[in-house]
């Protein structure tokens, strides 16, 4: 007995601070997040602690609903956006030169080095109507009055996608890198075209680098409520800023944290959904 407790007294050390640190700054915050989820708003922006269900109720309202479809959908045009993108350059950069190969890691990396509101306003500087890309395009002649690329959705998209994009290519990077270039020549080998190779071969193989880079970005994209509101401004409303005001703003603690609760779920969907296809096993791949 006293042999098994000293086994065990080593592990328990090494994970006691670790479940501490997380039962102290996750588990018990998302716990008082649903208890204040069901209260009420007492009349000075207080926590009335009274059973409700309004304030899901509240999110029924069509102008919730649309925000909500609103956020999902932007959030999944930002990920796939993020793999058109990312996964050709994540080719690239595992099958390149080795020489070549730690420079383009390099700038890959490279944006984790800048605090993200700082590379959120130097984007604003690049698009703004009288920002450099207006600038260039209007001295080239190429447009005669500078484009609106600011305070729409398509700008929250383009903040969205620059900010996101480390996150896709990495995991493409560390997947497509295993990949076993031999079965490509053995599909050369068996007449395969280069659609059918990548349809066939590549992409069931780097399956497990698509899903998690897929929830890498859209989980962070959904609650991203800075770039919402510097590249949106007031135009555009998504599920993040909305719950930041109700926090800050509204001082509607109880139907934010109804809001929070919901994007939770949503998240929770993905993540059980990687956990369940977004292994390093590819089934169906031979």
């Amino acid at each position: 007995m006293k042999n098994r407790l000293s086994k065990l007294s080593g592990p328990l050390v090494t994970v006691f601070p670790v479940a501490l640190w997380m039962l102290g700054f996750f588990i018990l915050p998302l716990i008082m997040i649903v208890v204040v989820s069901f209260c009420t708003r007492g009349e000075v922006g207080d926590i009335v602690y009274k059973f409700t269900l309004s304030n899901y109720g509240r999110l029924l309202n069509p102008l919730y609903l649309n925000i909500f479809f609103k956020s999902i959908l932007i959030a999944l045009a930002t990920t796939v956006l993020c793999l058109v993108f990312g996964y050709p350059f994540a080719f690239m950069v595992a099958k390149s030169n080795k020489k070549i190969k730690p420079i383009l890691l390099l700038l890959i990396i490279l944006p984790f080095w800048t605090n993200s509101l700082v590379r959120t306003y130097a984007m604003i500087i690049l698009l703004r109507t009288n920002g450099i890309l207006n600038n260039i395009l209007l001295n080239l002649g190429l447009i005669k009055s500078p484009l609106q690329l600011m305070y729409n959705n398509t700008s929250v998209m383009i903040g969205m996608l620059y900010m996101m994009f480390p996150f896709m290519v990495l995991p493409l990077y560390a997947s497509i890198e295993k990949l076993d270039m031999r079965l490509l020549e053995a599909a050369d080998d068996l007449g395969a075209g280069k659609i059918d190779k990548f349809l066939q071969v590549t992409l069931p193989l780097t399956k497990g680098g698509i899903v998690s880079g897929a929830l890498l970005v859209f989980v962070p994209t959904l609650g991203l409520f800075f770039v919402t509101d510097l590249m949106g401004g007031s135009k555009v409303v998504l599920m993040s800023n909305l719950i930041k005001n109700q926090f800050l703003t509204a001082r509607d603690w109880p139907f934010g944290a109804a809001i929070s609760v919901i994007l939770i779920i949503v998240m929770m969907i993905f993540i059980a959904y990687y956990a369940k296809h977004g292994g390093t096993k590819d089934r169906g791949v031979l």
